[in-house]
């Protein structure tokens, strides 16, 4: 059996050039750092980063019924949506589980933007595709044709205002406008996954490599830095930002991912409505929580969790989060023991260490 090579960046051989290290990452080699981690992590609490996030699936919804289709096979309400607004959803299961995370982007009632995970997209598209119930609209697979940066920081607009004629001030959190960045046509969004300010610019692929460039050569002065997956994830942990395969997934609810925001049992029937409403009516079994680790040794995903004793889960997330200067993380608990200031130990290596539920998100970014 041969095989399977990752797929590459666009932006592969320009983070050769930076002095990337590279990681295998959803079937991608994406860079991990380039300087270091914490500098890069730092550099987009107090300045600005830029990451290429070309490995996440770009998924197009066309059709008279894009709208009902989208809302059959999502929690959210996006009907609610206006045009060029964007929503945080699922796709769920019949049992409420996740399908999937993803944003949705709404040009017109029958034009959708789906950014969804790297490794689910093809599962994606399919799931949409096969729970059709007769609406007229397709599902298009557009994430080799758009590439995708992320710029995050304080000083991501100022960067960002430079190189364009959209005014950003205009772009609320979770909306986008259409226009050029340095020249090339992008959508420009207001979102982002470190919990700073910070735009997506979905890019054509043949012209990804001019932006991220000229990005990089605007932002010199601000103190931006390209930025890999590492402080992606200790930045997106810091600001409790769940990660699929890891936080959540096909075995996990909504209810039990402290998602239930995104869950509106009263817009309709959808795929996995009647299982999340007998699950808030009967209650919980569980629930994912933050933690911080009262020891010098972080707790990394996959750590054994005990209450008296027994193990009751694992870590999901974990991680010395550098803005914070603190061990972090998230785990599933069992629901009686949810409660903030509640004790558990966690088992690094040979030894247990004490382990507290806080309040998330750990990091709130300052409001200007």
């Amino acid at each position: 059996m041969v095989a399977t090579q990752p797929k590459r960046s666009p932006l592969h051989e320009t983070h050769e050039a930076l002095g990337a290290r590279f990681t295998e990452f959803a079937g991608w080699l994406m860079p991990l750092q380039y300087t270091g981690a914490i500098e890069e992590h730092l550099a987009v609490r107090t300045a600005a980063g830029l990451f290429d996030v070309s490995h996440m699936g770009r998924l197009e919804v066309r059709g008279r019924d894009a709208l009902a289709l989208i809302q059959r096979v999502t929690c959210n309400d996006a009907a609610r949506l206006r045009d060029h607004q964007v929503q945080y959803s699922a796709l769920t299961t019949e049992r409420g589980t996740f399908v999937d995370d993803l944003t949705i982007y709404r040009f017109r009632e029958d034009h959708f933007l789906l950014c969804v995970n790297a490794a689910n997209r093809e599962k994606d598209a399919r799931w949409i595709r096969e729970h059709r119930a007769g609406e007229e609209a397709e599902v298009y697979d557009l994430s080799d044709e758009l590439a995708q940066l992320a710029l995050q920081g304080p000083a991501a607009s100022e960067i960002l205002q430079s190189l364009t004629e959209v005014q950003l001030d205009h772009i609320r959190s979770y909306w986008f406008e259409q226009g050029e960045v340095a020249g090339v046509p992008c959508v420009i969004s207001r979102t982002g996954y470190t919990g700073e300010d910070g735009f997506e610019l979905y890019v054509p692929v043949d012209s990804v490599e001019w932006v991220w460039n000229r990005v990089l050569d605007a932002g010199q002065a601000a103190g931006l830095k390209p930025c890999g997956l590492a402080a992606r994830n200790t930045l997106r942990l810091e600001a409790r930002m769940l990660l699929y395969g890891h936080d959540m997934d096909e075995t996990t609810t909504v209810w039990e991912a402290d998602l239930g925001w995104i869950v509106k049992l009263e817009k309709g029937d959808f795929i996995g409505r009647d299982a999340l409403r007998r699950q808030k009516e009967e209650g919980l079994r569980r629930k994912l929580v933050g933690f911080q680790v009262h020891d010098r040794a972080p707790a990394r995903e996959g750590y054994p969790v005990l209450i008296q004793g027994r193990v009751v889960g694992q870590v999901t997330s974990g991680s010395y989060a550098p803005f914070l200067r603190k061990n972090i993380g998230l785990t599933y608990l069992p629901i009686e023991y949810t409660s903030i200031g509640t004790r558990f130990q966690i088992r690094v290596r040979e030894r247990e260490v004490e382990a507290e539920v806080v309040p998330t998100p750990f990091y709130k970014r300052p409001r200007s």
